[in-house]
């Protein structure tokens, strides 16, 4: 294994022997787990601790106070169990793998439950009694749907009748549902009954959901008008009319596939020679559009008199929806947290399996980007009465998507999000998050990152193998590093050629480029150490002196 920070794993130690001390309740669930621990019982742990609020399940560690580590044999494939997990019960999992000397140790990290929805596994809504796993009372459940506020979707709408829905529409809904819970007897019961059991009807009438994902064009020109997406085709931004602009108002299942059909009419495939194979990525992922225009129909706010646009350009495509971000959600936090503004629609998507009620179509965009080598999906321009979405679509380095679709095949890796943004950190030459930290020892031991340098110092690169795809080992060989002696010197050279007004940190950063900010800090003060320089000043502007025999 490639050396991995020291700092960073006495630092996950530490914070395992807070864990361990702090009270059982409602943030941590200890578990011995010497050698296995059912699947079902984490499910069913991770429900409950969502719904609770969110907190850590660590396995390999005695419940009973005071609590020790005994280390943990379970789960042998952990980002396998971790993929696993939220394909079930449907929200964002994180995993740390600690080495602690006295054992393996797994902490699955579960975040609370999204705003208003209860997170279930095969169909029980989970919470804990005392040391228990019990289904969650009435009250708790209806607590939790209630804290998203109103939901439009899901208000009647006044004078609406089963003539004013589409029903291919309908149909096209039930196949979907069918495939998705593989309940055949879905086919056999009445349209009405349908919508009854999908929550889009009552016994008052018809939601909104139902004229947003069924309704007839009359019927949404009568009732909800801006209820409709608008699709133009630019070949620029010159301003003028587009090259092509189609309306759809009318119910969502009868022109979803009308709409990607329109947008991948114009959507070209960048070719890219790989050896004797030729590269093909198309400009826009279809999986990442979808679920683009999912989350904008789920999340937009229709009490708002916009329309959602889609602009497609040559190399871009852009989403503006009404109502800027739900409650609680920000640029910062929109891989973390999910709260559906309509939740009556979100469910209904969820039923026929085009999206993942936690929202993790938001995660997947994020990784279909990097790994296709392009740039992460944009929120510029987003504000308190739009949301924005830029989705780009030039492929900027071909050789960064050959690597790690070769990685994919030899390591049979299974990457997780976070995975996916170290490596664009790393490969845009940019420092990891702290956050990150834990995830790591994984790349690391995958050899598809390689460490340089020890400590606070600690830098790190692709491997060997993504400099050969590129055709640039000798860019490898520089970015690996000169040996740290031959670094100082070179640092100390320059600061001898500056003798009289000084040198500044930038400025020896630019002496090697290829190390971080605080390697080459790490360097200075080992000289200083060595008695080869002297600082004066502090902050951005110290200046670094050699020391003279006479000093």
């Amino acid at each position: 294994m490639q050396n991995l920070n020291n700092q960073t794993f006495s630092s996950m130690i530490e914070q395992l022997e807070a864990w361990m001390t702090s009270v059982e309740g409602e943030n941590f669930e200890f578990k011995e787990a010497k050698n296995r621990f059912p699947f079902e019982e984490l499910a069913k742990y991770a429900c409950a601790l969502a719904n609770e609020g969110g907190g850590r399940i660590i396995l390999g560690v005695t419940d009973k106070r005071p609590r020790r580590v005994v280390g943990s044999r379970a789960f042998q494939q952990p980002e396998s169990t971790r993929r696993k997990l939220m394909d079930l019960i449907h929200i964002h999992v994180g995993l740390d793998e600690i080495v602690h000397p006295d054992g393996r140790v797994l902490v699955f990290q579960v975040p609370c439950h999204p705003v208003g929805m209860a997170i279930k596994y095969k169909g029980i809504y989970w919470s804990r009694e005392a040391d228990s796993l019990v289904p969650m009372s009435e009250e708790k459940l209806r607590s939790i749907l209630m804290e998203a506020g109103h939901d439009f979707s899901s208000d009647i709408c006044p004078g609406a009748t089963l003539s004013d829905l589409d029903t291919a529409a309908i149909e096209d809904f039930r196949r979907r549902w069918i495939n998705k819970s593989g309940n055949k007897g879905l086919a056999n019961i009445s349209m009405e009954q349908l919508l009854r059991d999908a929550e889009l009807l009552s016994d008052q009438g018809i939601t909104f959901a139902a004229l947003v994902l069924m309704g007839t064009r009359h019927a949404l020109t009568r009732y909800l008008a801006q209820a409709e997406v608008i699709f133009e085709y630019r070949s620029s931004d010159a301003s003028g009319p587009a090259q092509k602009r189609v309306e759809y108002r009318e119910g969502f299942f009868a022109y979803y596939e009308k709409l990607w059909d329109t947008i991948n009419l114009r959507n070209d495939v960048q070719h890219y020679q790989d050896g004797l194979f030729v590269l093909d990525i198309p400009t826009f992922d279809e999986r990442s559009v979808r679920e683009a225009i999912l989350n904008a129909i789920s999340h937009r706010d229709y009490q708002f008199s916009g329309s959602i646009f889609i602009r497609q350009f040559p190399r871009r495509l852009t989403l503006e929806s009404p109502g800027g971000f739900p409650m609680g959600i920000t640029v910062e936090n929109i891989l973390e947290r999910q709260l559906p503004r309509n939740r009556r629609i979100a469910e209904a998507f969820a039923r026929c399996g085009l999206v993942e009620r936690s929202g993790q179509g938001m995660n997947l965009m994020f990784e279909h980007s990097i790994q296709h080598g392009k740039h992460k999906p944009s929120f510029a321009g987003t504000d308190a009465y739009n949301v924005v979405l830029t989705l780009d679509g030039q492929v900027n380095e071909p050789h960064f998507v050959q690597f790690l679709e070769k990685v994919g095949r030899e390591k049979t890796a299974l990457f997780s999000t976070e995975d996916f943004f170290i490596l664009d950190y790393v490969h845009n030459g940019k420092d990891v998050p702290e956050q990150l930290y834990p995830r790591l020892r994984n790349l690391l031991e995958l050899g598809v990152l390689e460490s340089i340098g020890k400590g606070r110092g600690t830098r790190y690169l692709l491997s060997r193998q993504y400099f050969s795809i590129a055709g640039k080992k000798g860019s490898y060989t520089r970015k690996k590093g000169l040996d740290r002696q031959t670094n100082k010197a070179l640092l100390l050279q320059h600061i001898q050629e500056s003798a009289d007004s000084g040198t500044t940190l930038s400025e020896l950063k630019q002496v090697l480029p290829a190390l971080s900010h605080n390697y080459v800090q790490w360097m200075m003060r080992e000289l200083k150490d060595e008695g080869k320089v002297r600082v004066t000043g502090r902050g951005s502007g110290a200046r670094w002196f050699p020391v003279d025999d006479s000093e």
